[in-house]
């Protein structure tokens, strides 16, 4: 008797991976991480940047605002985008474009057109980051989506802050061009990937309409708000500029919410934000962020300026907040399916507050293993914030929703580091002003004039000194001091700040709903 096996067919094996839910995380891992990279990796190329294109402070803070405000004002958008065409087309023309403008703005001649390509890439990515965790809350079921999302942010986790480490190592290896070259072989395994490995095209609010008015006020809002954050430090708070735009936000902000209660299809169903997790975790990941990337900006000046570090130094300084932040975000998510995100988001308020806190006690001679320390305080606080937040809000929103309410929480985080680069700028500033002319008067120096202060604050807000003319060795050690002084004053006070704020939001944390995503219904709007 002849015995007939049947054979598995060859691709089996690879059938089955391609349909589980990993299989999409996977696919979205390389576009994940260098969307959020480029929100950072030009922290440590901005003195370099400065250098080449003859930049000052604003204009450098462009450079990094610039994406965010593509970012931020696109977001909701192409939220919006991704449920209503399907979530692996949105992420392909994201990829592809981010790839072709990080190329533009290598090629740039000027801050100008290199801040012109900056906005163009946040708005590719802008419709990268909500496809890809709309891949993410469709693919996987409620229970796993915790581990899912941990996962997620720690490949944004460790790209955001793992950014000034590959930056240092670009720049001082070959040029600021380079952090942005970079984009091109890692965008080409994305589109490779996302090819390969993400299931055909499925819209899942396919019926829906686009709510024009809705995209209009919205964008006009954040446009605003973003404008305002970004000028208010170099021209001031109470500059008709900022206050125009910011009254201009909060009007077209109001206009907004009062227009979404209409149609029968809003570009944000206002439901979402009924459900007290959901609404918290926007507010949170606002702090989260404002903690980020405010101390992420202004560090890299520290480090720099102050302690001397070359660039490639100054990233591996910061490797301890980058492995703890790849490292807690998956355990975190495990920890997240079991207990929900109460507990794991306050925990890391609570951690992210102390080691800011620490930050803010830093002095010209702080030993390497104290800053350390505090990095990874802040490391771990950051992403079981990330974790827990994101979870709170896109694992509460209904699966046709998942589009939207990943660009609410990507553009709350957006929004949040712009915030805490002006807020924090603008304290380091006025701390500058009001300090320096103390610390000149006690190194021996003529105080400098409110003229001069005011074109000094921008060199020495970057860790640097403005050497008069012929200034011998004892001259220049004495600037510097004063300067470096009255840097770590503003320095001080800031982070302080930024440490506080997380605090409250840990104590806010406590509101949210406790228990796993899989204890109750999703919203429904």
């Amino acid at each position: 008797m002849t015995t007939q096996t049947a054979a598995a067919p060859p691709d089996q094996g690879r059938v089955r991976f391609t349909e589980s839910p990993w299989a999409t995380l996977v696919a979205i891992a390389f576009g994940v991480m260098m969307v959020a990279l480029d929100g950072t990796i030009v922290a440590v190329a901005n003195p370099a940047i400065g250098a080449s294109l003859g930049a000052s402070l604003a204009e450098l803070q462009w450079v990094t605002h610039g994406y965010l405000l593509g970012l931020a004002v696109f977001l909701i958008t192409a939220g919006k985008l991704g449920d209503r065409f399907g979530y692996r087309n949105t992420y392909l023309v994201g990829v592809v474009g981010f790839v072709l403008s990080s190329v533009a703005i290598a090629l740039s001649s000027g801050v100008i057109m290199l801040i012109a390509f900056r906005i163009v890439q946040g708005v590719f990515g802008a419709l990268l980051l909500p496809s890809a965790m709309g891949l993410l809350r469709a693919s996987f079921p409620p229970s796993k989506l915790g581990r899912a999302f941990g996962v997620f942010g720690s490949l944004i986790g460790a790209a955001t802050a793992g950014g000034p480490i590959l930056g240092g190592v670009l720049v001082g290896a070959f040029s600021w061009e380079a952090v942005f070259y970079i984009n091109v072989p890692v965008g080409a395994v994305a589109l490779g990937l996302a090819l390969w490995l993400i299931a055909a095209n499925r819209p899942t609010d396919a019926g829906s309409r686009m709510d024009l008015p809705g995209i209009v006020l919205i964008s006009v809002a954040i446009f605003a708000l973003v404008w305002a954050l970004v000028e208010a430090p170099s021209i001031g708070w109470a500059h008709p500029v900022t206050l125009v735009s910011l009254s201009a936000a909060v009007l077209f902000g109001v206009a907004f919410v009062l227009w979404e209660r209409k149609p029968e299809q809003p570009l944000i169903p206002l439901g979402l934000f009924a459900h007290p997790s959901v609404s918290i975790g926007v507010v949170l990941t606002v702090a989260m962020a404002l903690g980020l990337m405010g101390s992420l900006f202004f560090i890299t000046f520290y480090l720099q300026g102050v302690r001397g570090m070359s660039p490639a130094q100054t990233g591996l300084q910061l490797i301890s907040m980058t492995a703890m932040m790849a490292i807690t975000s998956p355990i975190a998510g495990r920890v997240l399916d079991r207990v929900g995100a109460k507990l794991p988001t306050t925990i890391g308020l609570l951690s992210a507050s102390a080691g800011m806190f620490l930050l803010s006690r830093l002095a010209a001679d702080t030993g390497v293993v104290y800053i350390s320390a505090a990095f990874v305080l802040l490391g771990v606080g950051l992403s079981l914030v990330m974790t827990g937040a994101t979870a709170a809000i896109i694992g509460n929103a209904p699966v046709r929703f998942a589009g939207v309410a990943s660009a609410v929480q990507q553009a709350a985080m957006q929004l949040g580091g712009s915030l805490g680069t002006a807020v924090l700028g603008a304290v380091m500033s006025a701390t500058i002003i009001s300090t320096l002319p103390a610390h000149y008067a006690a190194a021996g120096l003529a105080e400098p004039s409110a003229g001069e202060l005011s074109s000094m604050q921008g060199t020495v807000a970057q860790g640097g000194a403005v050497l008069p003319e012929g200034a011998d060795a004892g001259m220049t050690a004495a600037v510097t001091q004063a300067s470096n002084l009255a840097f770590l004053d503003g320095l001080q006070l800031a982070f302080g700040i930024a440490a506080a704020v997380m605090l409250v939001a840990a104590g806010l944390s406590l509101f949210m709903k406790s228990g796993r995503m899989t204890d109750g219904p999703a919203v429904h709007v």
